[in-house]
């Protein structure tokens, strides 16, 4: 219900016109709509984290994973897609489905920097520090910890860190701290593999 009512409220302070969303996590490379148009995008004031536990798409209650959020402060690059005003409204819907069902996002729209200096304002999912679910005060073996268990109804956190570091890659963005987590939740993942394997 808390849900349903963000997406009035939301939908109500959209002009009528196309909408951008912006993607800086798995929506980067699966949107789950039809764009009318995409790119690269830059967003400032905002950094990508992973900090949000997933229980559902990369986890579960008893075994949470970890997926990325939008935290304040620094900058973002990431992928913006433009969705057609008539089809806004059942995009909009999805994306709620997808990103709103436990609250742990704020929707807001943002302004960013596509090619050649032009400016839109873009739908963004920014965590909720203020949720149980945001997790900030974890040193690099818990992050790891938690992406090396985290399996749910879309897979292996592991792949969900490998595909979003593969698209920041084919944007020239790099994230030695993300690399390092993924590097360190495979060689867990080994290791216990080789316990059981005994």
């Amino acid at each position: 219900m808390r849900a349903a009512m963000q997406l009035a409220q939301f939908a109500e302070q959209l002009p009528p016109d196309d909408l951008w969303v912006f993607g800086y996590g798995s929506l980067m490379w699966s949107p789950g709509f039809r764009a009318t148009e995409s790119g690269v995008a830059f967003l400032a004031g905002y950094h990508r984290a992973l900090c949000i536990l997933s229980t559902r798409y990369r986890g579960t209650e008893r075994r949470p994973g970890l997926v990325m959020g939008l935290c304040h402060g620094g900058s973002c690059w990431g992928m913006a897609f433009r969705v057609a005003a008539p089809r806004v409204p059942r995009v909009l819907q999805a994306l709620w489905r997808r990103e709103m069902l436990r609250s742990v996002y704020e929707p807001r729209l943002v302004p960013v920097c596509l090619a050649r200096g032009r400016r839109v304002r873009a739908l963004a999912f920014v965590a909720d520090s203020a949720h149980p679910q945001v997790v900030r005060e974890l040193d690099l073996h818990a992050r790891a910890q938690l992406v090396a268990q985290g399996i749910g109804q879309r897979g292996r956190c592991t792949d969900y860190i490998r595909s979003t570091l593969e698209h920041m890659y084919a944007l020239g963005v790099t994230d030695p701290h993300l690399e390092r987590v993924l590097e360190t939740a495979e060689a867990i993942r080994s290791k216990a593999r080789t316990r059981r394997a005994r």
